[in-house]
């Protein structure tokens, strides 16, 4: 290393002194000082150094009664080498998690952000459950404090794995900690299923709840993660309320997150309304319009609605810095609570021996009168000498040998104890104390099950309003380009080859995000994508741009063009589900004289006809003919193709507009994530063509069809979820609460796109039934009347009532009062079977050896380029 020097020249006689040592050494002690008593925990008791002096101090303050938490700031300094300011805050911290500390007056909110009040207007006392798991002074080991002048707990005896429980965080020089918070009751219960020897697995709890990813939680050890997102609910179609907040947010950073997101375009809203009291409320309210399901996966995509936090498990053990996931701070904190418990139980035993043997002495003194003799003695030696000598019949009796200071308590026992001694009460006093020691060493024969009681014990005391907060959930991953606001609009300059959001007097393409890709294809052959810009050049003779969309398997591009070699013209079929940004891709042969000669996009693969007329030249005999994309397998974009004609095109003109090739898309539902997907998670809803839609009704009596798009979000209140046959009559019974009738009804939906309620809309009115069967069952439980049961009724729908509209009353089904109602077997009922659409071909064909073109009408199919 460079040795450092003064900066200033030295005069004449000066010394140049080095200090290249100093620093050398400084520095490291006081990386290792911040390391090991500031900034990270011990895996002993969990506690960092300022946090164990705290509680020391609150106990030796204790006297059932709340402190000012500036006296339990300034009892702490007699232990702490720093400032009020940090012990201030630690308490704060602390009694912040309601676990150790009774708190009184303004400790400040986590929901929201705001500070406590100042240490001289807040008090603190230890909770019960503190004094039962922390302290145990006759089993702690002690130190000197920082000057000497007080003695303190190296570590305190903690009997439960509290670093879990509350979690902690803190930075040191060149290491960090973050253990996050776990819930309380399954701590216990993960403790004593490996006292018992049973796999356990640990999660975090936050107490600000929301919702959490787990999947790569790794155990909570260096590398893994959690994705917390809040809790957000649909009030109605125009307002979202967040009830819940991720951890280590407040409501306020979260209101002003938000509204930051809307200012930038991520997100569309009027305004954001934060009426958090108690619990978290933070309206969102939104403009006509607007989906509340887009709304509400924007908020996860643009805003601290989704949080990922990633844990470090870090820890001081034997002076060192320890990385270890949280199931082995558990193990070792529950190893260490049954150390804790062991001499626990062996100071009792020794404790209560000692009172044995005190108290046979005793009894053998007195009943021996071994007091009268003392007049005879003049001096303690002798007088000692002659109780050895008249102990000595009884040594075998006793636990352990007599000393002097045995000897000195007999001879201190006041004459009125004497006098009064009661033979029957000493021995039922020994005998109690030989229960209790045999008690205690039943104990420690049985430490593991002691151990268990002793958590049992725990969690039937204070479990009690300490359920899990943070609801365990597996999250899809939301595409930001799926769910942000579109608010710019996408312009092209076809000629010159420009496209961007600020080519205003240019043609219009359509709407796009700052975080949109656009895609472009020329008559070149020539494929870009590349990231939105105000005004970016492509190249001259732009034939097709719009915004790109990631794997996206149903936009299908038709392509005839010319092979500018041989000057023979094919056709293909194909997508482009992912590229590499600001590239040029090469869909048909690289030479001067190719281009393309139709092309379109085709956003739900349709195959169009198309009539080519080729030009006169020499003896063709065929010079117009029709050709169908459909008869096209869709295959990569480097592919060939199939020969069109060897001679060259004049023009091609569209005949007719095609339907999709593609087969309809299998979408189930995933009940975990409350998502559709294509994955084969969950329950399968059925093939969707372009067009169909997806029938929901909720418990509420709401009614509606939808399209089915991945990107929805749903709520726990669907009854029925699945595709919608229009032409399929819905049956239900309902409660009207206006007339206070069951009744019956059926109908089928007449308006696809209007959410309709299907039931009275009394607010006592309340769904019963849904059958979505074509010949639906169902019976009918009555409710008791005077203690006498009524046989069920067994109701077949179709035949009970016609199919009406969708606003009708219905017809009566009974008078009686209605318990439940349940669904039976529904009557047999042949369904129309659908037509199979052709299969798709989705992926890039494998490169083939180019070949000569054979003939117009064969499949040959030809590659070039590179992919």
């Amino acid at each position: 290393m460079e040795e450092n020097t003064t900066q200033e020249a030295p005069s004449q006689g000066d010394k140049i002194i080095k200090v290249t040592g100093m620093y050398q050494d400084w520095f490291l002690d006081y990386a290792s000082y911040v390391i090991l008593e500031r900034a990270v925990p011990a895996i002993e008791d969990g506690f960092k150094p300022v946090q164990r002096r705290i509680m020391h101090a609150l106990k030796e303050l204790d006297d059932g009664r709340y402190n000012k938490v500036a006296n339990v700031v300034g009892h702490t300094m007699q232990y702490h080498p720093h400032g009020d300011a940090s012990i201030g805050d630690a308490i704060v911290q602390l009694g912040q998690k309601e676990l150790l500390i009774d708190t009184q007056g303004n400790w400040g909110n986590i929901l929201t952000g705001d500070d406590a009040a100042a240490p001289r207007y807040i008090e603190a006392r230890l909770s019960k459950f503190a004094l039962d798991v922390v302290y145990s002074p006759k089993v702690t080991e002690w130190q000197a404090s920082y000057d000497g002048r007080k003695k303190e707990p190296i570590h305190l005896p903690v009997k439960f794995p509290l670093l879990l429980a509350q979690g902690t965080e803190g930075i040191a020089v060149g290491l960090s900690t973050k253990i996050l918070p776990h819930n309380f009751v399954e701590l216990i219960d993960a403790s004593i299923a490996y006292l018992k020897g049973k796999p356990f697995e640990l999660y975090p709890d936050f107490p600000t709840g929301g919702i959490m990813d787990v999947s790569a939680y790794n155990d909570g050890a260096r590398g893994g993660r959690v994705r917390v997102r809040a809790k957000i609910t649909q009030v109605d179609k125009a307002t979202l309320c967040i009830t819940e907040i991720p951890f280590s947010t407040t409501t306020d950073k979260l209101q002003e997150n938000i509204v930051k997101a809307s200012e930038k375009g991520k997100i569309k809203i009027k305004k954001v309304e934060d009426n958090t009291a108690k619990d978290v409320a933070i309206m969102v309210h939104l403009p006509n319009g607007i989906s509340p399901d887009k709304t509400i996966d924007a908020l996860y995509a643009f805003t601290d609605c989704e949080i990922s936090i990633s844990p470090i498990g870090c820890v001081i053990e034997d002076n060192k810095p320890h990385f270890l996931g949280v199931s082995e701070m558990l193990r070792r904190s529950t190893d260490s609570t049954v150390e804790i418990l062991k001499e626990e139980l062996e100071v009792a035993l020794k404790e209560l021996e000692t009172q044995w043997h005190l108290a046979s002495l005793e009894k053998i003194f007195i009943r021996e009168e071994m007091y009268i003799d003392f007049k005879n003695y003049s001096d303690r030696e002798s007088l000692y000498q002659y109780l050895y000598k008249r102990f000595e019949p009884f040594k075998k009796d006793l636990l352990r040998a007599i000393v002097d200071d045995d000897l000195q308590r007999l001879t201190q026992i006041p004459m009125i104890r004497i006098t009064r001694f009661d033979s029957f009460k000493a021995d039922e006093n020994i005998a109690k104390i030989e229960a209790d020691i045999e008690e205690v060493k039943n104990h420690l024969a049985h430490l593991v099950d002691y151990a268990i009681a002793h958590f049992e014990r725990l969690k039937k005391t204070y479990a009690k309003g300490k359920e899990r907060r943070t609801e365990i959930r597996t999250f899809d991953t939301i595409e930001a380009t799926k769910v942000v606001v579109r608010n710019m609009k996408l312009y092209v300059n076809r000629e010159e080859g420009f496209v961007g959001t600020g080519l205003k007097k240019d043609e219009y393409i359509g709407d796009c995000s700052d975080i949109d890709d656009v895609i472009v294809f020329t008559e070149s052959g020539a494929m870009y994508v590349a990231k939105v810009s105000e005004k970016q050049y492509f190249e001259k003779g732009i034939i097709h741009a719009a915004v790109f969309k990631r794997d996206d398997k149903r936009t299908i591009y038709n392509m005839i063009y010319k092979d500018g070699t041989t000057g023979f013209s094919y056709i293909k079929r194909f997508n482009v589900t992912g590229i590499t940004r600001d590239k040029q891709y090469s869909l048909i042969p690289a030479h001067k004289d190719s281009r393309v000669l139709y092309f379109t996009a085709n956003p739900n693969g349709e195959a169009e006809v198309v009539t080519v007329n080729l030009r006169q030249a020499g003896s063709i005999r065929k010079l117009k003919w029709d050709i169908d994309f459909a008869d096209t397998l869709i295959k990569g974009r480097a592919v060939k193709g199939n020969l069109v004609s060897k001679f060259a095109i004049k023009r091609i003109e569209l005949k007719e507009k095609g339907v999709s090739t593609l087969k309809p898309r299998k979408i189930w539902f995933d009940d975990i994530v409350k998502r559709l997907n294509t994955d084969e998670r969950g329950r399968l809803l059925g093939a969707f063509k372009g067009d169909d839609r997806m029938l929901l009704i909720t418990k509420e009596g709401q009614l509606k069809t939808i399209i089915p798009e991945l990107s929805l979000h749903f709520e726990n209140n669907i009854l029925v979820m699945e595709k919608w046959v229009p032409e399929k009559p819905i049956s239900v019974i309902y409660y009207d609460g206006e007339k206070e009738r069951v009744f019956v009804k059926r109908f089928v939906v007449e308006n696809e796109n209007r959410e309709e309620t299907i039931i009275s809309e009394h607010p006592k009115s309340q769904l019963l039934f849904v059958s979505t069967e074509w010949r639906p069952m169902a019976q009918v439980v009555f409710t008791k009347e005077k203690g006498k049961d009524k046989e069920p009724l067994t109701v077949n729908l179709e035949e009970f009532i016609a199919v009406k509209g969708i606003k009708a009353l219905g017809n009566q089904l009974t008078t009686d009062k209605v318990k439940e109602v349940k669904h039976l077997e529904p009557l047999p009922y042949e369904e129309p079977v659908e037509e199979e659409l052709p299969v798709e071909a989705f992926g890039d064909e494998e490169m083939t050896t180019p070949e000569e073109p054979t003939t117009d009408g064969t499949q040959t199919e030809l590659t070039f380029g590179e992919e």
